[in-house]
């Protein structure tokens, strides 16, 4: 049997100790399911620290769909929205893509899909080591990673990390007297 090495990755909650039978570069591969939302940065940012650590390549993903909010008249219009809504979300990811170091950089791509099934197939599609992901919380399981990220973890046949940003509660950072212990 191989030895097994150990390597920390600092740079977000709390650092985590990944164990390798190789080596830490056996990591190669990490899909990062972005959207649109201000916890993106922040699943960027873990995953930049971990392929920074394993000198994975970074393959940004997101996944897009018709707001359920546009108006019927919309499906009707003469433009191609699906078209629109891609090169927006290509424009996106080419933004986002340009903050990764570039040794790191890998590929980028938006798809017309529900986001779970398009983060699986594309996982798939790359074979990727690993896929990083966001939690939003909503309620139950879901409200523990999200509806898309339960759904990923549940359904993917990748490992999964999913990145949680710090809550913020000014009322526990500050105690009554209002020093802060």
């Amino acid at each position: 049997m191989a030895p097994r090495l150990a390597f920390v990755v600092r740079g977000w909650r709390a650092p985590c100790l990944f164990f390798t039978r190789e080596s830490p570069t056996l990591m190669k591969n990490i899909l990062v399911a972005v959207d649109t939302s201000s916890r993106a940065a922040v699943v960027l940012d873990a995953a930049v620290a971990l392929a920074s650590a394993t000198g994975a390549k970074l393959h940004l993903f997101r996944s897009v769909g018709l707001p359920v909010e546009l108006p019927v008249t919309v499906y009707f219009a003469p433009m191609d929205l699906m078209a629109t809504l891609l090169a927006a979300a290509d424009q996106g990811l080419e933004q986002m893509m340009a903050q990764v170091p570039e040794a790191l950089r890998g590929t980028y791509s938006a798809q017309v899909a529900t986001p779970w099934d398009g983060i699986c197939r594309q996982s798939s599609v790359l074979d990727v080591d690993l896929i990083v992901i966001g939690s939003h919380g909503y309620g139950g399981f879901d409200f523990l990673l999200g509806t898309t990220a339960a759904r990923v973890v549940n359904h993917c046949d990748r490992s999964v990390m999913v990145v949680r940003s710090k809550p913020v509660h000014p009322a526990v950072s500050k105690s009554a007297n209002g020093n802060g212990l």
